[in-house]
């Protein structure tokens, strides 16, 4: 008797979160020779297909599959999302970089780089916080007080995290080439300033996506 199986295709990064994007990453970073385990544990964390049933979909169905996936839009292309609610809770993101509380970007220059990544939801922590007023399109947060709890930010959808990195990724390339005037380098602490530029490179290891392996 042939088993019926149903597959719940992602059809953009609303429908990922950072924990299922973290565990396929370390997943295909252990395989990373292996293009075929690579395609498997793809369509096992985004579709929940069993890893033992991806030899047997037909082909149809397999190139159906690859290319659903593979409509998904480029994420540099993502905006920042000012306002996240959370349990109920609507959180923003930080209304000033440049007077951010020396606590917080302190917090956040403890780790070396800014790229999704096991510290990124820890970050996400620093940066959104929770709305104290909101009125006339300006808004106040909750001031950073240490407390960082990363696991509110693991069931967020990638669209918010991509937003979020992205907008650190511009800002980067507005600082470096001096083309943003109204956003000097003076303007964000050195030490912010320091982590964006040495996370150049790694922004861009953070884009390999694995849809790239579903391609060839």
């Amino acid at each position: 008797m042939k088993k019926q199986l149903t597959l719940e295709i992602p059809t953009s990064w609303k429908d990922i979160s950072l924990k299922q994007y973290l565990t396929l990453q370390n997943d295909l970073e252990a395989y990373s020779d292996d293009e075929e385990a690579q395609t498997a544990l793809t369509l096992h964390h985004l579709c929940g297909l069993d890893v033992e049933y991806v030899r047997k979909l037909s082909a149809e169905s397999y190139n159906l599959v690859k290319s659903k996936l593979n409509q998904f839009q480029s994420p540099e292309g993502i905006e920042l999302t000012t306002f996240v609610t959370i349990d109920g809770v609507e959180y923003a993101f930080e209304p000033n970089l440049s007077k951010m509380s020396y606590g917080a970007y302190a917090d956040i220059t403890q780790y070396d780089t800014i790229q999704v990544d096991k510290n990124w939801a820890k970050i996400m922590s620093i940066l959104y916080r929770p709305i104290e007023k909101k009125q006339y399109g300006k808004y106040t947060i909750k001031p950073y007080d240490g407390e960082i709890d990363e696991t509110k930010w693991l069931d967020v959808n990638m669209e918010v995290h991509w937003g979020c990195l992205f907008f650190f990724v511009h800002l980067q390339m507005d600082l470096l080439k001096g083309i943003l005037n109204s956003l000097k380098e003076t303007e964000l602490p050195h030490s912010i300033r320091q982590i964006l530029e040495r996370s150049g490179e790694l922004m861009q290891q953070s884009l390999s996506w694995p849809m790239a392996n579903l391609k060839k």
